[in-house]
């Protein structure tokens, strides 16, 4: 049977999701915005990359749908676009913990 029209747009929208969580500074600023929105410079600072570098990731984020920029005075802050967003990041970590438990064991390990 013929995928239906549907099943194309799912298959691209999670394929839109996959291309985000595929880099790990855009990976690190979805889990951080799971906890609660930013500025752009603290991202920057929190993940160790070029106010540059964050700037293009947070583009590709708002490009696949995942943040919004919102206006504060002469500064713009980020926040997940969906609040369905947090609670997939969290159940996805999960299952990541499951498959590789290792992957972030000890006393540093934020991601379950």
């Amino acid at each position: 049977m013929p995928p239906t029209l549907a099943a194309a747009t799912h298959t691209a929208a999670l394929a839109r999701l996959g291309h985000a969580l595929s880099d790990p500074t855009r990976a690190g600023v979805l889990l951080a915005l799971r906890e609660a929105p930013a500025y752009p410079s603290h991202l920057a600072d929190a993940l160790g990359v070029s106010r540059q570098v964050m700037s293009n990731q947070l583009a590709c984020l708002r490009g696949c749908g995942l943040v919004e920029a919102i206006p504060d005075g002469r500064r713009t802050w980020y926040r997940l676009a969906d609040s369905h967003l947090a609670p997939a990041l969290d159940e996805l970590m999960r299952v990541v913990l499951y498959v590789e438990p290792d992957c972030c064991a000890g006393e540093n390990c934020t991601c379950a």
